[in-house]
């Protein structure tokens, strides 16, 4: 990143401000689909295409023609399929519903996938330290689960599987910007293929919303649509390793959002697992950063 564009105040901001949208988004997807029973595969569709036409102006201003142009537009489609069944899953998870602290804390998990798709899949080296990290967060993950406990129940599992696939879907995307693929064409397509997968999947139960319903679907796509933007603004304003530990705020953030709309209260064991969780997550970030610098370094010096 050149230096006279790094605002590590900035970026901070727009990491917190698309924390704070997505714990708003969170809860009121949770009451729209179980408080007020309308069908989660529905929610999803009016989510993105209501966000999508927030986007359009600025996806219009970083060139649309230049964002179309892409030579891998299949990957684009796969990549977008697996987003949309993280996103199904999620939707799925908060309407049965899974508490809103479990669902995230679980989802946190995502990067810890992450690590094991990229020694798996893309054949990086992973070295000890960073498998220990991945062991210690997968430890917290099951401390929240507690599925030797009466009271789990298998949908617990939902935010987990959502973690899977948009580890899948970080996994793809890193590598079609390896390939030099445009971070407005990754973003366009995303929102572009996300429309038609969700009518397809929210088809056979589509049903128009309630007047009730629409305040909410509303306030979810605008902010989808903000907080996209926002991370977008955060990762041009500053590293990804400074800004990184800000996008963890977002576990208190729909802890303290969760309460508010839903009046969920979190276990002691949730503070223990996620701590384990983040922790894993501190020590992968920054592994990884620091991984890229020798990259870089190698290449400057020939």
């Amino acid at each position: 990143m050149d230096q006279s564009t790094h605002s590590p105040l900035r970026g901070a901001f727009w990491m917190l401000l698309s924390g704070v949208a997505f714990a708003i988004i969170n809860s009121s997807n949770q009451w729209v689909a179980f408080v007020m029973g309308y069908e989660f595969a529905n929610v999803a569709l009016f989510q993105y295409a209501i966000a999508t036409l927030i986007l359009l102006p600025w996806l219009w201003r970083q060139g649309l023609a230049r964002s179309l142009r892409t030579q891998q537009l299949g990957l684009h489609i796969v990549r977008v399929g697996i987003a949309v069944a993280g996103i199904q899953f999620w939707l799925w998870a908060l309407a049965y519903p899974v508490p809103i602290w479990q669902a995230i804390a679980l989802l946190m998990t995502s990067p810890l996938f992450v690590t094991i798709g990229s020694a798996l899949f893309l054949r990086e080296r992973v070295d000890g330290k960073r498998w220990a990290a991945t062991s210690v967060g997968f430890i917290g993950a099951m401390i929240i689960l507690a599925p030797w406990s009466e009271a789990f129940h298998l949908s617990a599992l939902l935010p987990v599987i959502a973690a899977v696939f948009w580890a899948i879907y970080s996994l793809i995307t890193k590598s079609q910007l390896q390939r030099g693929e445009s971070p407005s064409t990754i973003v366009f397509y995303l929102f572009a293929l996300t429309l038609p997968f969700n009518a397809f999947i929210a088809a056979p139960v589509f049903a128009l919303p309630q007047a009730s319903m629409w305040p909410f679907l509303l306030l979810v796509g605008v902010l989808t649509g903000i907080a996209q933007l926002a991370l977008t603004k955060a990762y041009q304003s500053a590293e990804a390793a400074f800004i990184q530990p800000f996008d963890l705020a977002k576990l208190p953030l729909n802890i303290l959002v969760g309460y508010w709309v839903m009046g969920s209260i979190p276990p002691g064991q949730l503070w223990l697992g996620a701590s384990l969780i983040v922790g894993a997550t501190l020590f992968l970030t920054h592994s990884e950063n620091r991984q890229e610098r020798r990259k870089e370094a190698a290449l400057a010096a020939g």
